[in-house]
């Protein structure tokens, strides 16, 4: 369990760092030509831009406060698990170690470092990082984890 939450803050803040000392900010970098780039952002709001247009106060104030209910949560959740559910462990990892990663750009920063942008054409995924990358993830596999667990249950 630390070792993938501990890996992915780990990762989350090398790579926003190494792309905080090599590009400027909204500078793009093209990397797979009409899919992929490096595109350096900085996000006040939550995903998809939540809040972003909220007062600096307001913002702190909610994120450390559903951050810190949320990494609560799920550190409980953690500690309940048995050893034999090793997928509910890593998902719950993930989303941790995403969590924690951009919670500590808010605290530094205010903002969260967003860098992946992934497009066709015109169209663009709201740019994301190592952070929303491992939350998602997380989520994913926590989702099919439960699946699974529901169908290993059999009814009397």
């Amino acid at each position: 369990m630390l070792l993938v939450s501990g890996g992915v803050v780990v990762l989350d803040q090398i790579t926003k760092i190494l792309v905080d000392g090599s590009l400027t900010l909204y500078h793009s970098v093209e990397v797979i030509p009409n899919y992929l780039s490096l595109t350096y952002v900085r996000n006040s709001g939550a995903a998809f831009g939540f809040l972003a247009g909220s007062r600096s106060t307001l913002r702190i104030v909610f994120f450390l406060l559903v951050s810190g209910v949320a990494i609560a949560c799920i550190a409980y959740l953690l500690k309940t698990l048995r050893p034999q559910q090793k997928l509910l462990t890593v998902s719950l990892s993930l989303v941790l170690g995403g969590a924690v990663g951009n919670l500590i750009d808010r605290i530094r920063i205010g903002k969260v470092t967003d860098f992946i942008d992934v497009f066709v054409g015109n169209w663009h995924w709201p740019a994301f990082n190592v952070a929303d990358s491992a939350l998602t993830t997380g989520i994913v596999l926590f989702l099919l984890a439960n699946v699974k667990q529901g169908k290993d249950i059999k009814e009397p």
